[in-house]
């Protein structure tokens, strides 16, 4: 395995009540029938992702646009994007030290709208565009479609891409760079195990929005789960990692834990 190096890339700011995130938590009961609500601010991120002979993106935000109309009105009253304006994928990149240029793949962690905002700078090209079949299928069923999620925009992703399809429950990108499938969050979330010389890498993203769902294993709210018993087997998958490497666990949307590995490991 050669030098790997894994560079997190601040994508804004999203705000939204802390009852979607962890469920329960703004639960009324008999002695407190009307419990105040929390607003808190979430992180979105994507990363680069650094081998020997290829460099990767891990997610590529939300679209630029998504306060100006972009997103569907009540998405952005739940889940406000409010600096998205502020934050292209090229200017993000650069700051970091990359171009979409340097960009040789990308890793969808799934196909939601913070997501997959900027997979059209990829469009006629033949970058590979990773994603779960599970995830491509069901963004799809939800975007065209009546049913599925309102999370889903064709206008993300339905271009001229380079889509490789992931299958399965394990896929191997590079010697240290491996995928996980952890449905829960939607049907084909993806996370992944990374090795860098700095120590190991775990991406849970959404599958753990912040760490209460993963140290207090709370589910996410209802409106952020596709299922529940998926998710939870997903959840004991990544916990199991950790015990087995030790990583440094990153999850999906947590702002302090997002902070705390100070732009990355081996950069």
């Amino acid at each position: 395995m050669g030098d790997i190096s894994v560079h997190l890339v601040d994508r804004g700011r999203v705000h939204a009540d802390m009852g979607y995130v962890l469920d329960g938590y703004s639960m009324g009961s008999a002695s407190n029938p009307n419990p105040d609500h929390e607003m808190a601010e979430f992180v979105v991120w994507n990363a680069v992702i650094d081998g020997s002979d290829q460099t990767l993106l891990w997610d590529t935000g939300s679209n630029p646009d998504a306060g100006n109309g972009y997103w569907p009105a009540p998405l952005y009253e739940a889940f406000s994007h409010v600096d998205a304006a502020e934050h292209t994928l090229e200017a993000d990149l650069d700051a970091v030290g990359y171009s979409i240029a340097d960009i040789d793949g990308v890793v969808m962690s799934h196909l939601h709208l913070d997501h997959a905002g900027g997979l059209a700078e990829f469009a006629g090209t033949d970058v590979p565009v990773y994603v779960h079949e599970e995830e491509l299928k069901f963004a799809y069923y939800s975007a065209k479609t009546t049913e599925g999620s309102i999370a889903y925009l064709a206008s993300d992703f339905d271009h001229e891409l380079n889509w490789n399809v992931v299958h399965g429950d394990e896929h191997t990108l590079f010697d240290g760079f491996r995928l996980y499938h952890l449905p829960g969050h939607t049907p084909g979330v993806m996370g992944a195990h990374i090795e860098t010389p700095e120590g190991d890498v775990l991406i849970a993203g959404d599958e753990c929005y912040v760490e209460g769902n993963y140290t207090d294993e709370v589910p996410l709210g209802p409106g952020l789960l596709w299922s529940d018993r998926h998710w939870f087997d997903s959840l004991q998958k990544v916990k199991e990692l950790e015990r087995r490497t030790g990583g440094d666990v990153l999850f999906g949307h947590d702002l302090d834990r997002f902070r705390s590995f100070d732009g990355g490991w081996n950069v």
